[in-house]
């Protein structure tokens, strides 16, 4: 199972949470980012629907997969 950690960090003139090297918004208050993340980690561990989905790699070749809505990944927040 994959885990991600939502950090707090300053970002861009205030606050946001960052997970693996993708930026949230950003909030004004440290208190309003970490908040955030609080909500955004719960609700990454909500299972879904198995739907398809599709994405580029980094070379830029597009994928087609099936994705089961029951894999969610374990998440935390780090302030």
């Amino acid at each position: 199972m994959a885990k991600l950690t939502y950090k707090i960090v300053e970002h861009d003139g205030g606050w946001a949470y960052k997970v693996g090297a993708t930026f949230s918004e950003t909030f004004a208050t440290h208190q309003d980012a970490l908040r955030a993340a609080e909500i955004a980690s719960a609700e990454q561990q909500i299972a879904g629907a198995t739907d398809g989905i599709q994405y580029e790699d980094a070379e830029g070749n597009w994928h087609d997969e099936l994705a089961d809505g029951r894999d969610r990944p374990q998440t935390e927040v780090s302030d």
